[in-house]
Parts: C-alpha cells; structure tokens; sequence
C-alpha cells in the first residue's frame, strides 16, 4: 500500500519582490531579514508544521542561493523527515522542455510529480511573503466540512484598499459566487489572502487545463480560480481576523517591524503556543555599555550597543558605537553604525557600515520617505543619505 500524506503544502517563493528595492537585489523576498532574528519565509514554514503540515515544497526562482542555503535540511522547523520534510523546488530542464515559472499556477504545474509522489487528499498553496500566524488544520477541517473543491483564506481590508487584493464576493454560507481580481470598484472588502486549499484531483485537473490554454497567463487568482468558479466547482472562502500583512514594500516592511514593539505589541512573535521557529545564527549574548540606552526596541544575540537605540529592530551582530543614535529604524545583521552617526526613519541591509558622522534619513515626523541602504556598502564618514533615499552601493555624499 502506497505512503501517503493527507495534505501537502506548496509555498510559493520564487518571487523577485522588486518593490523592495535594494533589499531584493541580491535575495529573494522571502529570505530578507525580519524582527531581529527571523526572516520572512519562517511565518509560513512554522505555521506548517504548527498546524500538523510537515510536507513542504518551496518553489524558488530568483536569486535562491541564500534562501536554500537558509532551509538548508529544514530542521529548525522540525521539518528534516524521511518521508515528507521540507524540499526546495527550483525550475528543471524537463524531456519535452525547460522553461522558468511563468506564474504561480504554473510553478505549482510544474511541480506536479512531487505532490503525486506523497499522494494527498489535499495540497494547501501558500505564498512566501506574509507575515503572519494561522493555523492551516482549521482551515483543512472547514474545507472538508463544506465538501469544498477550493477553499480560500480571505481577511477584511479596508474598501479603499480593496482594489489592491483579489476580492471574493460570498453567499451567507461562505460559498464564493464571484472573484475579482484587483478591481477598480469593489463590490465587498473580503480580499483573498493567496492561501488555497485545494482537494487534490480537482487542482491536477484545472493546472491540467490552464496548462493547454494558450491564452492564460499561468496564474492562479487570474485564471484558475475563475475557471474554477465558471465551472460551477463548490468554492469557499475561510475567514480569518489575525495578524496579516503583506510585507512586499518598504512602508510596509517597516510597519510590520514596528507592529512587534511596545508592551502590547500588534503581532507577538514570542507567544510561546504558537513558536515561530528560525534558523539562528551562532553568536554571544547582546552586550549593552554603560555609555548604551536601548528604547522600546529588539535587539538580537551578538549585537553591541555603546550609543542609543530608540524604537527600533536590530538583527544579531548590529555594533552601535559610542555617540551614534538609531531611531524608528529596522537594522539587518553585522551592520556597524559607527561613532556620533545618526539613523532616523531607516531600513539597513545586512553588513552595512555607516560612517562616523554621518547622517541617514531623518526625522520620521518630517521625513519624505523610508530611507533604505542595500547590503554590503559603506556610507562615508560625515555625509548625509537625504530622507526617502534607496541606496545600493557605496556612497560618498552628493
């Protein structure tokens, strides 16, 4: 008798994320750092293998060095199985023909023989870049309650944002009689929140079809699941009143950064019922001087801290020297601020060094925009990086 999985999941994490900017040059989105020790593609892994889900495949295209690397065996998520576990799925050169994703559905297309091979009654589609918690098996108990062919995570946003998302119009029973994507006027505020639960057979089917037709665009919210609808296949929405954000901009990178201080934060990393798992580099405990004040802030194993640091996250081995200031600002791992330099309203890669003296962005109050530093540069001694700035190599004043 065949081994078999009740459900697999596929996380979609090949995405280029060019709305960050520097910070995806080098780097897939999801592997950029977040909220000191984590990086964003743990949310999803961990609610995984919280939710009972321990058959993974992460879809990877752009730039996945660091992220496969960061997976590695998948055992800080307890994901490192003999059968199931977690796998890194990049694009292949097959018998007939090699191509790179040419959209989500198409990734999970290609993809077939590895949710076949663990034989599922049901394949869960997440995407790489969200940051939030969720337990997939209630969403799986519902979409097996309601008899469903496709069940999708949906979250209220507010209606002026709702030409954002694909929005799903819904009987009372949560049945979807209508899906939008991004439409210039809303008819509800219910927005998709690209997490899918299909029953297996009914996804081969509809990526079988969106395969052979030449007109689509191989994508899941575009495509298949209008398909889906028009062919009268029983679809749900699940709703879900969590923490979700969609960390795919600077603004809201930050936001969500920010969303984890404060002594009732917005979204509790540290709730010790549901365990946000990540791979942590090796490294002392953080050292605070006497001459260092830390704020209402995070600060990860290895950092030093001689000057102040105010409302801000600090990944692991962040040096602050003597009489340097951080404020409202996110700072990525082996970075060093250096003597009396200033950061204000800032988001720095990893392994910056900004130089004595120098001044990056300004006061959040007055400031135009987020500034951003890309990883691996240096910003000069004594010079000014303007509010709203994106740098991504070495800089040395105007």
């Amino acid at each position: 008798m065949q081994r078999k999985k009740e459900c697999v999941a596929m996380l979609l994490a090949g995405g280029q994320g060019s709305r960050l900017y520097a910070l995806t040059n080098k780097i897939a989105k999801p592997a950029v750092a977040f909220g000191a020790k984590y990086r964003i593609i743990d949310f999803p892994l961990s609610n995984c293998v919280n939710s009972g889900i321990d058959t993974v495949g992460v879809l990877t295209q752009y730039e996945p060095l660091e992220l496969n690397e960061y997976i590695g065996n998948g055992q800080p998520w307890d994901l490192d199985r003999s059968f199931g576990g977690v796998h890194i799925l990049s694009p292949y050169q097959a018998k007939k023909k090699s191509s790179w994703y040419e959209g989500t559905a198409n990734a999970i297309y290609q993809n077939m023989s590895f949710m076949k091979k663990y034989n599922p009654d049901y394949v869960l589609i997440l995407s790489g870049d969200h940051i939030y918690k969720m337990n997939y098996a209630k969403m799986l108990a519902a979409h097996i309650a309601n008899g469903a062919d496709c069940t999708i995570a949906a979250i209220e946003v507010p209606i002026e944002e709702a030409s954002r998302f694909g929005i799903l119009n819904v009987n009372e029973d949560g049945s979807i009689y209508q899906f939008e994507e991004k439409p210039k006027q809303p008819k509800s505020n219910l927005a998709s929140m690209g997490i899918y639960v299909f029953t297996a057979e009914k996804l081969y089917k509809y990526l079988e079809l969106d395969d052979q037709d030449p007109d689509s665009g191989k994508d899941f919210g575009k495509d298949v699941l209008p398909a889906m609808l028009n062919a009268g296949e029983k679809m749900f929405s699940y709703r879900f009143d969590g923490y979700w954000k969609d960390v795919g901009t600077i603004p809201a990178l930050w936001e969500s950064n920010m969303d984890l201080l404060g002594a009732n934060p917005a979204f509790d990393v540290g709730d010790p019922t549901w365990k946000i798992h990540s791979r942590n580099p090796l490294a002392p405990p953080e050292y605070i001087s006497e001459t260092g004040e830390v704020d209402n802030s995070m600060i990860a194993l290895g950092c030093e801290i001689y000057g102040k640091v105010q409302n801000s996250i600090l990944s692991s081995n962040v040096i602050v020297e003597e009489g340097a200031k951080i404020v409202d600002s996110v700072i990525m791992s082996g970075t060093v601020i250096k003597r009396n330099a200033q950061v204000l309203y800032s988001v720095i890669d990893e392994n910056v060094t900004v130089g004595e003296n120098a001044v990056v962005g300004a006061d959040r109050k007055s400031a135009r925009g987020i500034t951003v530093l890309g990883r691996n540069i240096t910003v000069s001694a004594d010079v000014k990086v303007a509010d709203g700035k994106i740098i991504d190599s070495d800089y040395k004043g105007e």
